[in-house]
């Protein structure tokens, strides 16, 4: 996995953890589920990296 697309998927889940605490302090629950998706998504992209490195190992 290369650098960039692990700093990319760190900021998106961080991004994804900071959305949800703040949907959970308002009370804004559709904050919080797009701030859980966005971790979500943050992970699948982080799997599918490592898949490729261990074919390519």
């Amino acid at each position: 996995m290369g650098i960039d697309e692990k700093i990319s998927n760190a900021s998106e889940e961080a991004a994804g953890k900071v959305k949800e605490g703040a949907g959970r302090a308002t009370d804004d629950e559709r904050l919080e589920a797009e701030g859980r998706g966005d971790q979500a998504s943050a992970n699948v992209k982080q799997a599918g990296e490592k898949i490729k490195d261990a074919f390519k190992s």
